[in-house]
């Protein structure tokens, strides 16, 4: 067994106990193996250790990569995105999490329409207010939510956030719930079209704290593949 293919069960094994903790079930639980900076071959190794989806943060790195990935992988983008790059996820990606503006939102229905496809899409939410962060500001979100769930291409699945970083994860904790409250407060509104089915919150140093507050994505790379170079 290969040491991604013993850091990838070891992880499953922790995402199981948090679920544990929380009453949940592992299956709710999507691990989103982030590989940004890492090569096609540790991608191709992770894939056979049994992890299927990856999330990159580069577009620039990702339409390198991509074909160079010898695996039938599930690829999601998790990174900050420019409206002028977003061609080059066109029909790529099975979801973006970082949508945090509308002038993005319609570059993206954009170019999911000249493939006659809908793009699955989260809202990035900056809950920690912090600048150098991007995400909505919590009190934009009804707004954002109401004119994006407007476009045909576009299928709102859920919420994202990058918290403030704390290295005791309890500290994290009330941002994470704070997510899972807004989620709900969305789902009220009843905005036709709008799913809040997804949450993508929690990394490699806070990830079960994140599935016990309601994460269903949770985005892991430092303890799957090593620190990064």
């Amino acid at each position: 067994m290969t040491s991604i293919s013993k850091n990838i069960d070891q992880i499953r094994g922790r995402i199981a106990d948090a679920c544990g903790n929380s009453g949940r079930h592992p299956a709710d639980i999507r691990l989103v193996a982030v590989s940004k900076v890492k090569p096609a071959e540790l991608i191709d190794e992770a894939f056979a250790a049994g992890q299927q989806l990856f999330g990159e943060s580069y577009v620039q790195e990702f339409r390198d990569k991509e074909p160079t990935v010898r695996s039938p992988v599930e690829w999601h983008f998790i990174g900050a995105l420019q409206s002028n790059k977003v061609k080059y996820l066109r029909g790529k990606v099975t979801l973006i999490h970082s949508v945090d503006r509308f002038s993005l939102a319609k570059e993206i229905n954009q170019q999911w329409g000249k493939i006659d496809a809908v793009a699955p899409i989260l809202l990035q939410v900056n809950v920690g207010d912090e600048n150098s962060k991007a995400g909505c500001a919590i009190a934009e979100l009804p707004e954002l939510t109401s004119k994006v769930a407007a476009l045909p291409h576009l299928k709102i699945h859920g919420l994202m956030c990058l918290p403030p970083y704390f290295d005791d994860p309890e500290q994290v904790r009330p941002y994470f719930r704070q997510l899972r409250e807004l989620a709900a407060r969305i789902v009220e509104e009843q905005i036709p079209g709008v799913s809040m089915k997804e949450l993508s919150m929690g990394m490699s140093g806070d990830f079960e704290v994140a599935i016990e507050e309601g994460a269903t994505l949770v985005r892991i790379g430092t303890a799957i593949f090593g620190e990064r170079n």
